[in-house]
């Protein structure tokens, strides 16, 4: 009989962005057991098969002091608990609600990127002490390689979940420039605004499309409401705003034919995986990455775009055109980006429980 699984996931609130689907892929690779998902406050209603039952719970303000109170409730149950997007606070809470140390292989951190500084080390190092049994999923070597430093007895590299490659169809030609997911400073979102003030400057007649999605709460930062501000003042009379999340079946229709921007910044990105470039790839669409992130690392080797050593108007004009000229070229090397990160990211972790089953 194999286990029931406790996932928890306080940011997920509908069917939009990364959340949805990374919960998705582990409900359908939770073969044979039932889930209880402990998901935002906004999630009822939310269908992920019959044997997952979703339990709306986290309130945006008050997420971190309901982690406490559900890891206690859930630490005296037998089940495994799996936390799908691990943050450092998670450590501290389940120290702090187990009251003693975890048995081993019950607790389950994925986390997807890892600021390392001396600091966060010792802290890590400090809860690997207390806690030696919560085994780390990492979806890079670097996450890996850090939490092995630290302390931590079980690490285990689970590279995050491939979107799903889209049904093979007619090859979409060259039709727009997308700017998809959230629009954050750290995405280089300020450096899209700019490129579309360059293109307007230029009298250029390319499509842009723009997603203005928020942070998972509806959020802005300052900076970003002052750029989209200037987006709209722009004129550019060949731009399409995109203001609302939406559903997953629009989004991914945004991505065939288009070419993906992506100038991240560096530093925040290094190692740092993106659901967006996972979902351009799976659905043909090169990618204009920044150099020395995971995504030029990504998609360099395939031909799948152009990769920039700097995130300004002009450099991502140049790779723009460089890939609308040889746009089915690029189109294979993003299909074939897609397949290489074809998988079950998930084995990983269903190999452990499935040693205790």
């Amino acid at each position: 009989m194999k286990a029931d699984i406790q996932v928890v996931e306080p940011t997920l609130e509908d069917y939009s962005g990364h959340c949805h689907n990374l919960v998705t892929s582990l409900c359908g690779a939770a073969i044979g057991r039932r889930v209880d998902l402990w998901a935002g406050f906004r999630s009822a209603g939310m269908d992920f098969g019959e044997k997952v039952v979703v339990h709306p719970y986290f309130r945006r303000r008050i997420r971190f002091v309901q982690a406490f109170f559900l890891y206690r409730r859930l630490l005296r149950q037998a089940f495994p608990i799996v936390i799908t997007t691990a943050r450092r606070g998670d450590l501290q809470m389940l120290g702090w609600a187990a009251g003693g140390r975890i048995p081993p292989d019950r607790v389950f951190l994925y986390f997807h990127w890892f600021r390392d500084t001396p600091a966060r080390r010792g802290f890590l190092a400090r809860i690997a002490a207390c806690q030696p049994n919560l085994v780390i999923l990492g979806t890079t070597n670097s996450v890996v390689d850090i939490f092995r430093h630290c302390g931590f007895r079980r690490v285990v590299l689970s590279p995050y979940p491939p979107t799903p490659i889209a049904n093979a169809g007619p090859a979409t030609p060259f039709r727009q420039l997308l700017f998809a997911g959230a629009a954050r400073q750290d995405k280089g979102f300020r450096q899209v605004v700019d490129f579309v003030e360059l293109l307007a400057g230029k009298s250029e007649n390319i499509p842009v499309t723009i997603q203005l999605s928020a942070d998972h709460y509806g959020k802005y930062d300052s900076a970003t409401r002052e750029d989209i501000s200037r987006l709209k003042a722009i004129g550019y009379p060949f731009l399409v705003l995109k203001p609302e999340t939406m559903p997953p079946a629009q989004y991914a229709a945004l991505f065939p034919g288009s070419i993906c921007l992506q100038p991240y910044d560096p530093l925040e990105f290094r190692d740092r995986v993106s659901g967006v470039t996972l979902d351009a790839i799976a659905g043909g669409c090169p990618v204009v990455a920044t150099e020395g992130t995971w995504i030029g690392d990504l998609i360099a080797p395939h031909s799948a775009g152009v990769v920039v050593g700097v995130r300004s108007g002009e450099a991502l004009y140049r790779a723009v055109k460089t890939i609308i000229g040889d746009y089915s070229r690029y189109r294979e090397g993003a299909q074939s980006a897609g397949r290489s990160r074809f998988g079950n990211a998930w084995n990983a972790l269903f190999d452990i429980l499935d040693e205790h089953s």
